[in-house]
């Protein structure tokens, strides 16, 4: 198989955490193309994608507050958001679900947004920003409120409790709030402190990730017409032996067999790990 193929089974069986790395390199190469000013050598966002805190950008285009969560200023800023977003989310999905953990992201991206809007309007200081940042930081801190003595192996430093990584980003920020980009720091306390009241929540009963699940399913009916699966006739052809269609099921059970397995070693070792056959078995399985 090319890489394509590769990038393509991936995405499949990746699940959500890798989906959205996947759509945020979209989205950087896509403003590669459309908003970056070679000449200047920066980004040019339009006011339909980048969260602005002048009232009228965001009242005509609301969707802002989710949609600058998935585009980036720069190559670094994506390379050190996606790297913290793999870290995190594999520590994330560990103890909870795919729909959590993109309710979370979701939910964060617009918390902080709403906050960064509100505290530059009070300042009088018109600005806009763009980044994942603030969603990673929620899934973070979430994944640190459960977990906080959950042990990191880290290269060159060894063993570290989670929460130790956690206090030194969460450190850093503080440190950068008064010497630039005020606007994405406050952005990056307010997801985390969204991570921890998340968690707090669920603890307590209360999962905020439902109201995203339950306005994607909203929106998946409201735009399937038909509404229902097209009323199909199976003829039984009593004829056939008993044997042979026993002998089908086990294929299939063996088949399902061997995705499972092929999915576990995913989940505790990675794609990467898999052969060149288990490769082509799950690329073959996906069409």
């Amino acid at each position: 198989m090319n890489i394509l193929e590769d990038l393509k089974v991936q995405y499949k069986l990746g699940g959500i955490a890798y989906r959205l790395i996947y759509w945020n390199v979209g989205c950087f190469l896509i403003s590669l193309v459309f908003f970056y000013q070679y000449q200047g050598g920066n980004f040019n966002f339009p006011s339909w994608i980048a969260l602005k805190t002048d009232p009228a950008p965001f009242i005509y285009a609301p969707w802002t507050f989710l949609t600058y969560a998935f585009f980036h200023d720069g190559f670094l800023h994506l390379l050190f958001n996606m790297i913290i977003l793999n870290f995190s989310s594999q520590l994330f999905l560990t103890y909870f679900t795919q729909k959590q953990f993109l309710g979370l992201y979701f939910l964060s991206a617009i918390f902080a947004g709403a906050v960064f809007v509100g505290s530059y309007y009070f300042m009088n200081i018109s600005s806009g920003i763009v980044g994942a940042s603030a969603a990673i930081m929620a899934i973070l801190v979430a994944v640190t409120t459960y977990q906080p003595l959950m042990n990191v192996r880290l290269m060159l430093i060894g063993n570290v409790k989670l929460w130790h990584i956690t206090a030194v980003i969460l450190i850093l920020d503080l440190m950068q709030f008064r010497l630039g980009n005020t606007g994405g720091h406050i952005s990056h306390l307010s997801g985390a402190l969204f991570g921890l009241v998340f968690i707090k929540l669920l603890q307590n009963g209360t999962d905020l990730s439902k109201l995203v699940s339950g306005v994607i399913d909203f929106a998946a009916n409201l735009f399937n017409k038909s509404g229902k699966m097209p009323f199909k006739k199976v003829h039984k052809n009593y004829s056939k032996p008993i044997e042979k269609r026993e002998s089908r099921i086990v294929t299939k059970d063996k088949s399902q067999q061997q995705i499972d397995e092929i999915l576990d070693k995913i989940s505790q070792s990675g794609y990467d790990s898999l052969t060149k056959e288990e490769k082509e078995f799950l690329f073959k399985v996906g069409k």
